[in-house]
């Protein structure tokens, strides 16, 4: 048991670390995640040291369950890029411009106007992409008008992580923790579209709370117009996206698996692509962007997670958690812990971990168990920077665009908004279960 607990312990130190220090290598023209390595070599250690076996690692990864490794990786990249497709066509930047132009100059409007934006694009693509592709538009556009991006970046990153909620797909670690009970799109809809919008509810009344002086300076409207440059394309991947997410939700109806038709449809969008650009003689070069930008990161990142979080199973870690924790009050114990062990072994890991933990639990202990980890995961990324990825992106995406805020500053924030948000979400769940 022991050297499970150090193994998994310094990997997650070791992921953070490097995700702080140096996430990415430069090899020629090609940069590499340096930060997605670390889980496969204490994968491998673990292996070495016989906590886990080559047996055990191949029957977790070729489980006939939903919640297989390889079918959330599938799954995940795979609505990844019909996201990432739609930002290289310029839809996310058209969008974010029509919701700024709309608003007249005023500060609180375009707030307001982005936080409605950010959660509504979260609803239908992921929080990763909403936080990726809206922070860059965010910075450029407060320089230009000269006024301070902090209550915009930080009021987006909220609302792609609490609108994360909604939907299944929304979040990988909704997929890793709801997919252990097989949980399929309605039915976890079902429960989790009142916690969503209790916290959604909470999140903006905090940040309007917090950010509202620093708001009531006008500023000169922006006048100039953003054209999509090929709408046929833009359209094409809005379809596509939009008709893998109703094929996810009836998925039930005809007894498939998400991975099948999020992998059907990414696969189906690149052809007709690549058709329609070879009818007018084109490069397919939108794909091949695509393809660039996908965060294929993720497979060694998740395998190697899900051996340490296997090894951590085989050797009573796991079942000994859930014994500490205990039955009572599943909601409020989970959703805390969740919380705060996100921002101590990162959102991914922790939801992998927790998905083994709450598998000891049975009726309504399960359930409340599970989505209050789906809660904690989700919320507990804009506590620190540390309690996702995408969180140590952002600080790293501010620092690239000269946007002063420290660790210390998202510490400031969150500690005000996540702890109301979550008490939110939780008191939602309670009353919907």
């Amino acid at each position: 048991m022991i050297p499970s607990v150090i193994t998994a312990a310094l990997t997650c130190v070791a992921l953070i670390v490097t995700v702080c220090v140096f996430p990415q290598k430069k090899i020629g023209k090609t940069n590499i995640s340096v930060y997605a390595a670390v889980p496969t070599i204490g994968a491998v250690f673990a292996l070495i040291t016989g906590q886990v076996s080559l047996g055990d690692v191949f029957g977790y990864f070729t489980l006939s369950a939903a919640n297989s490794p390889v079918k959330i990786i599938i799954l995940f990249i795979s609505m990844s890029l019909l996201s990432v497709y739609l930002d290289e066509t310029g839809f996310f930047e058209y969008i974010a411009h029509l919701a700024v132009k709309r608003t007249n100059g005023s500060q609180a409007g375009i707030f307001v106007s982005l936080y409605v934006t950010a959660s509504v694009l979260t609803v239908v693509t992921s929080n990763d992409i909403v936080v990726l592709t809206f922070t860059p538009f965010i910075c450029q556009f407060c320089k230009r008008c000269s006024i301070n991006p902090v209550p915009y970046v930080f009021s987006q990153f909220v609302a792609a992580n609490t609108w994360s909620l909604l939907f299944i797909i929304g979040n990988p670690t909704n997929i890793f923790l709801a997919q252990s009970v097989d949980t399929d799109f309605l039915s976890y809809f079902s429960v989790m579209w009142l916690p969503t919008v209790f916290a959604g509810v909470a999140s903006f009344v905090m940040l309007v709370a917090v950010f509202k002086n620093s708001l009531k300076q006008k500023i000169v409207p922006i006048e100039d117009e953003y054209v999509l440059k090929e709408r046929s394309f833009t359209f094409v991947g809005l379809a596509f996206l939009v008709f893998c997410t109703v094929s996810i939700a009836v998925l039930p109806y005809f007894e498939l698996e998400m991975y099948y038709v999020s992998a059907f449809f990414a696969i189906a969008l690149f052809v007709t692509v690549i058709v329609m650009r070879a009818v007018k003689r084109q490069r397919p070069t939108v794909v091949l962007k695509t393809l660039s930008r996908a965060p294929f990161e993720m497979i060694p990142l998740v395998l190697g997670m899900a051996i340490i979080a296997l090894s951590l199973n085989k050797n009573g870690v796991t079942q000994a958690i859930c014994s500490l924790i205990g039955e009572e009050d599943p909601a409020l114990k989970y959703g805390v812990l969740s919380t705060l062990s996100a921002n101590l072994l990162n959102n991914i890991p922790m939801s992998m971990i927790f998905a083994d933990v709450t598998g000891y639990l049975s009726g309504d202990v399960l359930q409340k168990a599970v989505y209050s980890s789906i809660i904690g995961s989700n919320i507990g990324a804009y506590l620190t920077p540390l309690g996702a990825l995408a969180g140590l992106m952002f600080t790293s995406i501010l620092s690239r665009h000269g946007v002063k805020f420290r660790f210390t500053d998202f510490m400031k924030y969150g500690f005000i908004v996540a702890p109301v948000t979550l008490a939110a979400a939780l008191a939602g769940l309670i009353i919907i279960l």
